[in-house]
């Protein structure tokens, strides 16, 4: 099984936003981040497509949901200020499922599960990077998270 981890895709300014902040969309930069990942996993094999409730999580999958003809899905444990472990109970759940699905969650929210499977079971070629719109692709191999590798940004 691949798990593609996706940070959100830009969203502009926090503090410029005035209204409650799971609302706040992704900016232009973030669409053509989105499009660029659907771009970029359109291929993979997704069957899958989980997010945070947050509007910019979402937005993030959206282009690759159309060109998959698939739903996004949310999930509460992929919101901001949940943990690591929820996540990976999420991703737990889905090995079991499909051979590979797409999570996209928040820059506090990934780096916890990268540091839960870096410390217990899965081997890391790069270091532990969470930049908007970058994506980890973690492979279930041999009973465990075996493996992870790095995606970063794409390049507009």
């Amino acid at each position: 099984m691949r798990l593609y981890v996706i940070r959100h895709s830009a969203a502009g300014n926090r503090s410029a936003w005035d209204k409650p902040d799971d609302l706040r969309p992704l900016s232009g930069k973030g669409r053509r981040q989105a499009d660029a990942i659907a771009d970029t996993l359109a291929s993979a094999g997704i069957s899958r497509l989980v997010s945070s409730p947050s509007v910019r999580c979402v937005q993030s999958l959206e282009p690759l949901a159309q060109r998959l003809g698939q739903k996004v899905e949310v999930d509460e444990r992929l919101a901001e200020g949940r943990d690591g472990e929820e996540a990976l109970d999420l991703a737990n759940e889905l090995r079991k499922k499909v051979d590979a699905a797409a999570l996209c969650s928040h820059g506090d929210v990934i780096p916890d599960m990268l540091r839960i499977l870096k410390a217990t079971t899965a081997r890391f070629k790069e270091p532990l990077l969470w930049p908007k719109a970058s994506t980890w692709v973690v492979t279930w191999d041999s009973g465990r998270w075996s493996k992870a590798r790095y995606i970063p940004p794409p390049e507009l």
